[in-house]
C-alpha cells in the first residue's frame, strides 16, 4: 500500500508524526512524507531515509496574523494536490486541522474512510464554516485522533466511537527516564526551563519580570528564536535580568542535556487553543519526573493537579515567584515520582490502544483511481 503522511511544518517540529510512522510496517508499505520547510533552512532527515520525502519550501513566519498566511496556505494546497494526483496514494494521514481543510475536496472525492485525521488545534473553531468542515473531516475519516481530550467538545458527538486520544510521546525518551536522576546537575538555584517554539510574548514578559527579581531562580529558554523570542531577549536585557538565559534552537537529542539542568518545566501558555491543549512538555514532565508549572485554569493545569505531577499559577500574581518556591520546597519526591509512574502507565496504555487503531485502519484496501 502507498501511504502519505501530510505534515504542516518541518519534520523536526512534528514529533507527533512518529506516533503514526512507528506503527506502519515499512517492509509492507511504501511511505511518503510531505512537510513544509517554513524557514528555508536545511534540516537533518537521515532518520527518514526509508520514506520518500516531499519538501514544500515556502518562507512563512509562525507568529504573525492568520490573514498574512493565506497566500502560503494556498501554495501548500496546490503543492499537496499536485503530489496526491501524481502519486495516487492509497491511504493518507492528515496531520493538523488546516491540512485537512486545505485538501478537504480531495479527501471527500477519493479518500472517504481512507484517511486518519489528527486534530490538535482549535484556533479557527470560532468560524462556523471551518467548524462545519472539521465535522465533515471527522465523519468521513477512518479514525480521528485528538491530542487533547479537551478538544473533543469541538467534534461531532455522533462520531465519538471513532475518536481516539493520541499522546505526544517520544518513544526514545522512555529509555532516558533516569536522565535527571542519574546525570542531573545540581544547582543552588531552582532552574525553570521552557523548550519548544517560543511564543506568547505578554505572558512570558510577566514571567521574566517576576523571575528576574528573584535570584532564588534561573529561567532558561531553549528553542527557535523568531520575533517573539527576540523581543523577549531584548526585554530581558532592558530590565538587566541576570538570571534569564536564551539558548537557541536544539535537536530532539539535545533535550536530554537540558533535562539534566532543569528543576521545573515552564509549561505556561495563554490563548484559547493552548488553554485546552496537551503539550509535549507535559509528557516530558512525567517521563523525566520533573514537576511542571501550568497556566491557571488550563486543561494541562487540571491534569497536573489531578495526577499530582505539577501545579498551576498565574504570572500576573505579585506572589508568582514565592508560590513557585513554596510549591517546589514542599514536594514529597517519593510520592511525586510514583505519581509520574502512574500517569505514564495510563498514557502508555492509551498510546498502545492507538497503535492498534492505526494498524487496523491502514488494512482497509486500495483507492480506485479514474
Amino acid at each position: 500500500m502507498k501511504i502519505l503522511i501530510m505534515g504542516f511544518t518541518k519534520i523536526k517540529y512534528m514529533p507527533y508524526m512518529n506516533f503514526y510512522l512507528d506503527n506502519i510496517d515499512m517492509a509492507e508499505h511504501e511511505v511518503h512524507i510531505l512537510y513544509w520547510n517554513r524557514d528555508l533552512l536545511d534540516e537533518k532527515t537521515d532518520a527518514y531515509n526509508s520514506c520518500a520525502l516531499h519538501e514544500f519550501k515556502c518562507y512563512q513566519e509562525d507568529d504573525v496574523s492568520k490573514i498574512s498566511k493565506v497566500c502560503s496556505f494556498l501554495k501548500y494546497r496546490k503543492f499537496a494536490k499536485r503530489l496526491i494526483k501524481k502519486e495516487k496514494f492509497d491511504f493518507i494521514f492528515v496531520l493538523h486541522s488546516l491540512t485537512g481543510v486545505l485538501i478537504a475536496d480531495v479527501l471527500k472525492k477519493r479518500y472517504k474512510g481512507k484517511y486518519i485525521f489528527d486534530y490538535r488545534d482549535s484556533t479557527y473553531e470560532r468560524f462556523k464554516f471551518f467548524k462545519k468542515m472539521i465535522g465533515k473531516l471527522v465523519e468521513e475519516s477512518n479514525a480521528t485522533f485528538v491530542s487533547s481530550d479537551a478538544f473533543r467538545k469541538f467534534l461531532p458527538n455522533k462520531c465519538s466511537e471513532k475518536i481516539y486520544t493520541s499522546h505526544n510521546l517520544l518513544i526514545d525518551s522512555l529509555s532516558h527516564r533516569n536522565e535527571k536522576l542519574v546525570n542531573g546537575v545540581k544547582s543552588d538555584k531552582i532552574r525553570i526551563a521552557f523548550w519548544g517554539f517560543i511564543r506568547h510574548e505578554d505572558i512570558n514578559k510577566q514571567i521574566i519580570e517576576k523571575i528576574s527579581k528573584d535570584l532564588r531562580f534561573e529561567l532558561h529558554y531553549y528553542g527557535r528564536e523568531q520575533q517573539v523570542a527576540l523581543n523577549l531577549k531584548e526585554y530581558a536585557g532592558k530590565i538587566n535580568a541576570q538570571n534569564i538565559f536564551f539558548h537557541g534552537e536544539y535537536t530532539p537529542e539535545q533535550r536530554y542535556d537540558f533535562v539534566r539542568n532543569t528543576d521545573i518545566i515552564h509549561n505556561v501558555y495563554k490563548d484559547a487553543n493552548t488553554m485546552l491543549a496537551m503539550g509535549n512538555k507535559y509528557y516530558d514532565g512525567i517521563i523525566f519526573k520533573i514537576p511542571q508549572l501550568c497556566m491557571v485554569n488550563s486543561f494541562m493545569a487540571k491534569k497536573v493537579i489531578e495526577n499530582g505531577v505539577g501545579f498551576q499559577s498565574d504570572p500576573s500574581d505579585p506572589l508568582f515567584a514565592d508560590k513557585i518556591y513554596e510549591y517546589y520546597k514542599q514536594i514529597d519526591w517519593s510520592n511525586f515520582k510514583l505519581n509520574c509512574d502512574n500517569e505514564l502507565a495510563k498514557v502508555v496504555n492509551e498510546y498502545d490502544a492507538g497503535k492498534t487503531v492505526i494498524k487496523r485502519s491502514i488494512s482497509g484496501g486500495v483507492v480506485e483511481y479514474e
